[in-house]
């Protein structure tokens, strides 16, 4: 084989206008769907309708390939066949203030529950007041009290009578009863008391006793009959206030009777209210007491413990929820319990507490971006654990921390049931299957996007309704067909390969905004060809200063760089550099240096610390190969440098070694390589020449420096054979090509590449080991051979001298 010129047609695939069946993209249908997708759709559809645990969907691929614009599109028209989740809500606990329980309605029935309970608790704040300020309870109450009364006065009489028996007199104080002693029913005062003989003392202090035991047992009696008139009063207000209310609660319990859980809430609210009726009862005066607005916040405490937290509210909900979370810190996704200040205090209740992401999502979907999850901390523990036991539990992030010690509530966990879909790139996914063992058992579906798809007419017509979409989503001019041939064209160079389309639908959709703004400012109804030309010019004309400077600097001999002549050890290699938002070719010059020695080949940029592995590895493999090339008869015994010239920032990669080789070769012959001509590809041990990446950009960067210095129609790249399909150059290159300015050419193997650049015969290699006189491969083994008999000799005298 030899190498092969390659013609202008081979170095761009056009789209064929006339196989375009519109005129523009309005006639187009809007694309519903995925293009080029088909393992990733597969995947996806197969996740979201998969039930059982951890069969979550982890979307990777490269930015800009639509995995999100998919994610939401496929849920939404899934979702909507689906069942509506149900509402759910937090309410008071009763027996534990401290945990609110939540309850769960059918969606809907959660905001009239709302309801229902304000109305109810409206209807208490009415009916209660009216019930204990009617006549009847008057009159009960007020028999009970006059029982009360005579009972006391009855008890206090005989305690009167029984003291004035023993000569006594009774006066009430702060502390009980004190006993006087009566003389001639008049009471003895402090002086006669002390004038009397001892022994009358005595018999008066005995006879006390005996009063002031009397009297304790009296009052324990009217005690008892106090603690039964209150008793007999709590009966009655149980009883009025059931009577006023019992009818409300009956309604409500019947209206939820299906549901025990809201059942029995409302069971525990009546109680409470039958406990605190003096809550509901009023007080005409209130506003005159000078503790009004203290009293106004107690019951507005008292009013918080019987409403209703309608923590989700699905009653406008179609089908199954779907929530894309676009920023997944700790609270926003798990919920949050708030605090506000009340007189200097931090307080809390569960009227406070709100959902997050989960709680709106649960019964449906989460979108979430895996980046942004792991990045927030406790985020990606918190989604792993809801996950893993399967109920949301809102609890404080300053608890895992140690960082909070402080009351506050701890609210049921609620049943989670819904499918998470977390969008990141390959990197993130290996890193997590890898070093997190609960992500394969959280994340079992894989949905893998690519990067490229088929060029085939029917995805050409999907990338038209892809256009046609977009025009209409965004209100852009439609495209004409000679528009869309040139998106087809960009789409095939994005992706490198004439065979292929790219799926970066980032990046087209850019295009597609910017070549409508070059319509409008054109005064166009319609976007067409040069506009998407235009706009293609001006991206890279918003990026390529870095590019344009290299130019000026090899027009200018400042950078290094011989376009025509030939020269021995140097020939010009490219490379790729990348800017980010901008990728360009640098052609540089490539030199070896060979002499005798036994120190093999010097890789300069490795002895710097400017290479990388990749760039060492190719090195490595030049070796492998020039021993396996020349090293069957005589051993390969040399030095070597090779360097990249004037470069200053690393190499790295093997897309240089065959340029490497021929330029040590070249070296090693003493035959001149023409330097009109920059070479690429990477080589084997076997000598044979691989693909490599970014050709296009490698070849257009040679083209502007020999445009700059001036096209001589002998200037052109070599590039392996296989990088033909990957060749989608710009339309100038082509041009060039076609008017013979230019020239491509590809190889297989380094003779052919020998053969191209040295204008000799590389030589074939005979059994022997030896190659035909003359030829280029011959030159090189009778160079190796002289080295080997110079270092031989040289040996042998050191030998000589030693001994």
């Amino acid at each position: 084989m030899t190498w092969k010129k390659l013609k202008s047609e081979e170095l761009r695939l056009t789209c064929n206008v006339e196989g375009i069946d519109f005129e523009t993209t309005a006639e187009v249908a809007p694309l519903e769907g995925m293009i080029g997708q088909e393992r990733a759709v597969s995947a996806t559809e197969f996740g979201l309708r998969v039930q059982g645990q951890g069969y979550n969907i982890f979307m990777t691929g490269q930015t800009g390939t639509g995995k999100s614009s998919y994610a939401r599109s496929i849920i939404e028209k899934i979702s909507a066949k689906d069942p509506v989740p149900d509402d759910w809500a937090y309410v008071y606990n009763f027996e534990h203030p401290g945990e609110p329980i939540a309850l769960n309605l059918p969606a809907g029935t959660g905001y009239e529950f709302c309801n229902h309970v304000k109305e109810l608790l409206e209807d208490l704040k009415e009916t209660i007041p009216k019930a204990f300020n009617s006549e009847d309870y008057e009159r009960q109450k007020s028999v009970f009290v006059k029982e009360f009364q005579e009972t006391r006065s009855v008890l206090l009489e005989e305690l009167n009578k029984a003291a004035q028996d023993q000569g006594f007199a009774l006066k009430r104080t702060s502390s009980g009863f004190v006993t006087i002693p009566l003389k001639d029913g008049e009471q003895i005062s402090e002086e006669e008391y002390a004038k009397l003989e001892q022994s009358e003392k005595d018999a008066l202090e005995k006879k006390s006793t005996d009063v002031q035991l009397k009297a304790m047992e009296i009052m324990r009696r009217v005690q008892r009959v106090e603690k039964e008139l209150k008793e007999k009063l709590k009966e009655l207000d149980q009883k009025v206030g059931l009577a006023a209310i019992g009818h409300l609660f009956s309604e409500l319990l019947e209206q939820y009777s299906k549901y025990p859980a809201v059942k029995k809430y409302l069971e525990a609210f009546r109680e409470d209210v039958l406990s605190n009726l003096s809550d509901f009862r009023g007080d005409d005066d209130e506003q005159q007491n000078p503790m009004f607005w203290l009293q106004k916040q107690s019951q507005e405490k008292a009013d918080m413990r019987y409403t209703v937290n309608l923590l989700v509210d699905n009653r406008e909900t179609e089908g199954s929820p779907m929530v894309y979370e676009t920023n997944p810190s700790y609270y926003n996704l798990l919920g949050r319990v708030e605090y506000e200040n009340r007189l200097g205090m931090v307080v809390t209740d569960f009227s406070m507490i709100k959902p997050g992401a989960l709680h709106k999502a649960n019964g449906g979907y989460l979108i979430l971006q895996a980046r942004d999850v792991l990045t927030a901390m406790q985020s990606w523990d918190v989604l792993k654990r809801v996950l893993r036991t399967g109920e949301i539990r809102i609890e404080n992030i300053g608890e895992h921390f140690g960082l909070v010690a402080m009351a506050t509530l701890r609210p049921q966990p609620i049943p989670l049931d819904l499918k998470v879909v977390m969008i990141g790139n390959p990197y993130l996914y290996q890193i997590l299957y890898h070093y997190d063992e609960d992500f394969r058992k959280l994340f079992k579906i894989k949905a893998d996007f690519d990067v490229e798809m088929e060029r085939r007419n029917d995805n050409v017509t999907k990338m038209a309704g892809f256009i046609s979409f977009h025009c209409n989503k965004q209100q852009f001019r439609h495209f004409n067909r000679e528009a869309v041939a040139e998106i087809v064209e960009y789409s095939t160079r994005l992706a490198e390969h004439q065979d292929k389309l790219s799926t970066r639908f980032n990046e087209i959709v850019d295009l597609l905004c910017e070549a409508d703004a070059w319509a409008d400012i054109d005064g166009s109804e319609l976007v067409g060809k040069d506009h998407v030309e235009k706009a293609l010019e001006q991206m890279v004309y918003r990026s390529n200063k870095y590019e344009q400077k290299i130019i000026e600097s090899i027009k200018e001999g400042v950078i290094l760089l011989d376009l025509e002549g030939e020269k021995i050890g140097q020939v010009n290699g490219l490379s790729v550099l990348n800017q980010g938002d901008y990728v360009f070719g640098r052609p540089s010059r490539i030199t070896a240096s060979t002499y005798l020695g036994r120190k093999g080949i010097i890789n300069i940029e490795r002895e710097s610390d400017m290479s990388g592995n990749i760039h060492n590895k190719g090195v490595l493999i030049l070796s492998g190969c020039l021993g396996m090339r020349y090293g069957s008869k005589t051993p390969v015994n040399l030095t070597a440098s090779l360097c990249f010239e004037q470069t200053y920032g690393g190499v790295d990669g093997d897309s240089a070694s065959a340029a490497e080789l021929f330029c040590l070769l070249s070296s090693l012959a003493d035959v001149p390589l023409r330097q009109d001509l920059a070479v690429t590809g990477s080589i084997n041990q076997k000598g044979e020449i691989q693909p490599i990446g970014g050709v296009n950009s490698k070849i257009e960067g040679y083209y502007l420096a020999c445009k700059a210095v001036g096209l001589t129609g002998k200037q052109g790249v070599v590039i392996p054979i296989q990088n033909r399909s990957n060749l989608m150059l710009k339309k100038e290159v082509v041009e060039a090509v076609a008017k013979g300015l230019f020239n491509i050419y590809a190889i297989s193997t380094v003779d052919e590449g020998i053969e191209l650049l040295a204008g000799m015969s590389a030589g074939t290699k005979n059994k022997d080991g030896s190659y035909r006189k003359g030829s280029f491969n011959d030159r090189v083994v009778k160079k190796l051979e002289r080295y080997y008999e110079v270092l031989g000799s040289e040996k042998k005298s050191r030998k000589k001298k030693t001994n």
